[in-house]
């Protein structure tokens, strides 16, 4: 993991660790991999679902995915068209 990663995931991690102080570094990142819908042993987690799922822990469950909201039309129509280049 790139020293970014590391430093982008203890900023992700540390406030929301922090509402749970009753568990160890361990119980919460299960608890994390739980929540992600992740059931796979916990030393195949990736630093992407941890930073993924920190970053949209405490968001609404309709809101759009960050990443993808640059591109996000409510018209399918406008959507259509800019995927083919119609319109801009």
């Amino acid at each position: 993991m790139a020293c970014h990663r590391i430093e982008e995931l203890i900023e992700l991690l540390e406030p929301e660790w922090q509402k749970e102080p009753d568990l160890n570094l361990l119980q919460f990142l299960s608890k994390l991999a739980k929540e992600a819908g992740f059931d796979g042993d916990l030393g195949d987690l990736s630093d992407e679902i941890l930073i993924y799922h920190l970053k949209m822990r405490n968001s609404d469950k309709g809101q759009a995915i960050p990443g993808i909201k640059k591109d996000y039309e409510d018209d399918f129509k406008t959507a259509l068209l800019k995927a083919r280049g119609i319109i801009k």
